[in-house]
């Protein structure tokens, strides 16, 4: 026959001394035990004999229940499922929880109960993560969002890798880019480039010296793919300082900044600063001008007069962005006053929605955001082909605007209504933070505002924003 189990309760027999007001002295003396016998027990170095709890119900009319109510093993069972939680690091030995769970058992429950609040904040904020179209705890920004603020905040310019790209667009001018960039890694590197269809749109072997492309790539995009590795090859130390100066929180915003760099890098010298700012100037910002002028694609056009912001020779402050056909923004940048949600998609209301229908197309739109600004908007497809008749098709459309206010130095502007207060489309920034109360296109409500719903009435919405 097993042997009867021991009770350990120390903890609750001490409680139920307290609870009766009774000094140790009395209290052994009352269940017929010296003081040092009765200090064991409550100390769990002795256990509690059943004549004792039987002198426990006589005496004092307890319940002996409660004694089994302060038994370890569920506090114990809780503790470890508790520590199991990554964020208690490293789980303690089992001799530890039974220790606690024994002589402080109003501790081990106020662990759990922290710990349960603990768990439940957690899956709040994973609710409004996810409510706000994001995956990351909100106190470690994602790599990418990481990366995304550095170049924000520096106002999407690099002043030192933008001039040193300015000068190697001056050592390999030429009628012809690509080729000049050929030429250039194979005299100064020994890099050979070769084309090649099926594979990734650039890929370096070192040790064979050959940098391979995407052949169903278009002629800017290899040009583009070339400066790359050659920021990568010849100026690593400048990005490397660079990426010092940054000083990011993860080895991977690290390194997805380093490609951001390479790319920066790319894309200045393929159009570089003095020149294109010029020419954008002469040609007031027709796209496919200047994309025919530097060999370059609307979209490398588009996403570098959002960059023309060096000290003394300013462009015309533009934001750029760049949506997929689900309206998820895939890139992102404003010189201008006006600000990208951090979450979620774009407006609805914005033009550049209605690009994906219109193939080879720009649509222009005059709009009116929130807080009164007035803006002109450009948006185009600009869908890259894969090279085959199987091949997958990506699809992108691009964004580009600035206020009215320069309205003179764009070709885009002329026959435009812009003194019509009735031409201007109200738009917004995203649905969560825009104001207006009567929008069509309202997805959700504004965070910010009370809600009035009357059951007997029904608007575009549901509620009323009050």
């Amino acid at each position: 026959m097993a042997e009867a189990r021991k009770l350990y309760a120390g903890a609750k027999l001490r409680e139920i001394r307290t609870r009766l007001g009774l000094r140790q002295a009395d209290f052994a003396t009352r269940l017929g035990v010296s003081v040092s016998y009765l200090n064991q027990m409550e100390n769990n170095h002795r256990p509690i004999p059943a004549r004792l709890v039987v002198a426990l119900a006589e005496q004092f009319g307890l319940d002996v229940t409660e004694l089994a109510a302060g038994t370890t093993e569920r506090v114990i069972a809780d503790l470890r499922e508790a520590l199991a939680d990554p964020a208690c690091g490293e789980a303690p030995p089992m001799a530890d929880l039974q220790l606690v769970a024994a002589n402080a058992p109003n501790f081990a429950r106020a662990f759990l109960a922290l710990h349960r609040a603990h768990r439940e904040s957690g899956e709040r904020l994973a609710q409004l993560n996810e409510a706000l179209g994001r995956e990351d705890a909100p106190l470690a920004p994602l790599p990418w969002e990481e990366v995304r603020d550095f170049f924000h905040y520096c106002d999407n310019y690099i002043d030192a890798i933008d001039r040193a790209a300015e000068r190697f667009a001056a050592e390999t001018d030429g009628p012809d880019r690509r080729a000049a960039l050929v030429d250039w890694l194979e005299s100064r590197h020994g890099i050979t480039v070769t084309l090649e269809r099926g594979g990734p749109l650039r890929r370096y072997d070192p040790e064979n010296r050959r940098l391979t492309l995407d052949a169903a790539a278009g002629r800017a995009t290899h040009s583009f793919q070339i400066l790359h590795q050659i920021a990568r090859l010849t100026r690593a130390e400048l990005i490397e300082a660079t990426l010092d100066l940054a000083r990011f929180s993860t080895p991977e915003a690290r390194a997805i900044a380093g490609v951001g760099l390479a790319n920066y890098f790319a894309g200045a010298a393929l159009l570089p600063y003095a020149r294109f700012l010029e020419a954008a100037r002469t040609l007031r910002h027709d796209l496919e001008a200047l994309a025919l002028t530097f060999d370059a694609s609307i979209e490398q056009v588009a996403q570098r007069l959002s960059t023309l912001q060096r000290t003394g020779a300013r462009g015309v402050p533009f934001f750029f962005f760049r949506v997929d056909q689900a309206g998820t923004i895939t890139k992102r940048h404003s010189a201008t006053r006006f600000q990208f949600a951090r979450f979620g998609g774009a407006c609805p209301l914005w033009n550049v929605h209605a690009a994906f229908e219109t193939p080879g197309r720009f649509l222009r739109q005059l709009a009116e955001t929130p807080d009164g600004l007035r803006y002109i908007c450009l948006a185009r497809d600009v869908s890259k082909p894969g090279g085959s008749f199987r091949a997958p098709v990506r699809r992108f459309a691009i964004g580009l605007g600035c206020e009215v206010a320069h309205a003179a130095d764009l070709v885009y502007a002329d026959d435009l209504d812009i003194t019509n207060d009735a031409a201007y489309q109200p738009i917004g920034i995203s649905c969560r933070i825009c104001e207006r109360r009567a929008c069509p296109q309202r997805a959700v409500p504004p965070l910010e505002r009370p809600l009035t719903v009357d059951p007997d009435s029904r608007g575009l919405l549901p509620y009323a924003i009050g």
